[in-house]
């Protein structure tokens, strides 16, 4: 189940709006994809990205993916409970299992899509 509140990205990401702050994080499709996790690399706060930057990554025990930023922005704020516990990731991809936040001035270049949209994406 997709939640009705989130935005998605076309590199299977969620983004949670609130102001000028996203939270992020990667949708229950691309855990389910990825198999059971066992680390994630996530930026250091304070780093600014641009929009498609790699802000990290993610290791299964299948493979290792990137993690990318839909938008311009500076990470205030990452999930230390996953640096301890990455099967979060797995269990709870959106909420316990939220990789970072981003500060962002604008968020007009961002291509996000509805929960209507990533649906026929994943389809």
């Amino acid at each position: 189940m997709l939640p009705d509140n989130l935005k998605y990205t076309k590199d299977h990401e969620w983004v949670k709006i609130n102001g000028d702050e996203i939270t992020l994080g990667i949708t229950d499709y691309a855990q389910g994809e990825l198999g059971d996790i066992i680390f994630v690399e996530l930026p250091q706060i304070g780093e600014a990205f641009n929009k498609g930057d790699t802000i990290g990554t993610i290791e299964a025990v299948k493979t290792v993916a990137d993690i990318y930023t839909p938008m311009d922005g500076e990470v205030v704020s990452i999930n230390s409970e996953i640096e301890d516990a990455p099967e979060l990731v797995n269990s709870d991809p959106f909420e316990k299992g939220w990789l970072i936040k981003i500060k962002s001035k604008d968020f007009s270049n961002a291509e996000l899509l509805n929960k209507e949209e990533y649906s026929a994406l994943i389809q």
